[in-house]
């Protein structure tokens, strides 16, 4: 149906749905968690839009399917005339029936001024919930949703444990900002390449809304789960990090950390109003713009004995063994980019001890290289004064910033920009 082979697990199964029974709704139970009355449920039954098994049988695509009638109802749509195309089949809600989208919870029996009452998270901090999950300020009267009420749980204890309201909120719209850029990364690719596809073959819309919705149905639990386990890998990563961080600082403090006679160095290549870029002309722009990064800066590591450790969306991680290597490699890095018509890149690297873990390095190194980088300018590589000791014989020169206080940074390092051997200080 969708012009390719129909998804299939190793074991040549389609992947299963997980099959709960689910209590019937009542009328009541339907009107309270679509927020409406139930003389307005009776009436969907009366028109047609409703269909309930029994009396009292509804379910929870008809929470969906109440819902949203009523706001098309208030956008100025006819009832009757929905329930006129629904019987001429014209229209269909039924695709609001599949496992797919039991998972957008109702409203819940309390209000926010009860929630906030009760739990004694300060209002202010429920009105951002609210925002996260992409609606409109609630009032106070206004009814919490049902999965609202477990971010509010979260909240609590966060507030008892002594965490700052301005820190909470801030964990709040981070949350809210990435997920809602996956949600619509999500739903264009689905119209790409599922909606799209089935509208081409010649289905008609109101089937095509059935096969899309069966299909999500199978798919939605195994794109949860792998967010799920990506989520979890970058705990891993960032959590590490910050064990990394402490453990140094006690053996700092216990006269065990050690002076490297010849440290390596950490090289952070970031691509300057690379997001802004992508946005503006697109994704085939962003998959050209990180190819000719990627092959550029890979072989320019390659040539002096480095090697690229993670890519970062608008930047690179590289790992030095020689810290002189390192320079020359961003200098030149720095001078293909914007000879390759790239927008101009800016390198900030630091020489230090790194622990390595996973495939990745980990340690207060990376963090001074990564705030380095960020002060760079567009054009610039930026190094600490370890790297300058350490790149003696190597043909570059080093001009001095001076003492810099770097975000992040306990005190403040001398800095240098670096420059091919010969050439002058632009400014």
């Amino acid at each position: 149906m969708l012009g390719r082979e129909p998804m299939r697990r190793c074991d040549g199964e389609a992947p299963a749905l997980r099959s709960v029974p689910v209590r019937p709704l009542t009328r009541a139970e339907v009107g309270r968690k679509a927020g409406v009355d139930p003389g307005y449920i009776d009436r969907l039954v009366e028109v047609g839009i409703l269909a309930p098994s029994e009396p009292n049988g509804f379910s929870s695509g008809d929470v969906l399917k109440a819902r949203w009638v009523r706001g098309w109802e208030e956008a100025g749509v006819s009832l009757d005339g929905m329930a006129a195309a629904v019987r001429d089949g014209r229209l269909s809600f039924s695709f609001m029936d599949v496992p797919a989208f039991e998972r957008f919870t109702a409203l819940s029996t309390k209000s926010f001024r009860e929630v906030s009452t009760g739990t004694g998270v300060p209002m202010d901090l429920l009105k951002v919930v609210r925002e996260a999950f992409g609606f409109a300020e609630p009032r106070p009267e206004d009814l919490v949703r049902e999965d609202e009420l477990s971010v509010v749980a979260a909240i609590e204890l966060m507030l008892a444990s002594g965490f700052r309201h301005t820190i909470v909120e801030r964990w709040l719209r981070v949350c809210a900002d990435n997920l809602r850029r996956i949600a619509e990364t999500e739903t264009e690719w689905w119209r790409t390449e599922v909606e799209e596809p089935l509208l081409q073959s010649g289905m008609a819309e109101v089937d095509m809304l059935e096969a899309q919705a069966d299909l999500g149905s199978h798919i939605a639990p195994l794109t949860e789960q792998a967010l799920l386990a990506m989520y979890h890998g970058q705990q891993d990563h960032v959590w590490s990090e910050s064990m990394v961080e402490h453990i140094e600082g006690a053996l700092e403090k216990a006269g065990l950390s050690r002076r490297l006679h010849s440290p390596p160095a950490i090289s952070f290549l970031d691509i300057t109003g690379y997001t802004r870029l992508t946005e503006e002309r697109g994704d085939a722009a962003a998959v050209d713009l990180a190819t000719r990064l990627s092959d550029l800066v890979r072989r320019t590591a390659n040539e002096n004995g480095g090697r690229p450790i993670k890519w970062l969306g608008d930047g690179v991680m590289f790992y030095f063994k020689d810290p002189g290597s390192g320079v020359v490699a961003a200098l030149g890095m720095v001078e293909g980019v914007e000879t390759s018509a790239l927008p101009p890149a800016h390198v900030g690297i630091h020489a230090g001890p790194v622990v390595f873990e996973g495939g990745d390095y980990f340690g207060r190194t990376v963090n001074i290289a990564a705030r380095i980088g960020e002060y760079a300018r567009p054009g610039e590589v930026v190094v600490s004064r370890q790297v300058v000791d350490a790149s003696e014989g190597m043909p570059v020169s080093f001009t001095e910033i001076g003492p810099v206080e770097l975000k992040g940074v306990s005190e403040p390092l001398r800095l240098y920009v670096a420059r091919k051997a010969g050439t002058t200080d632009p400014s």
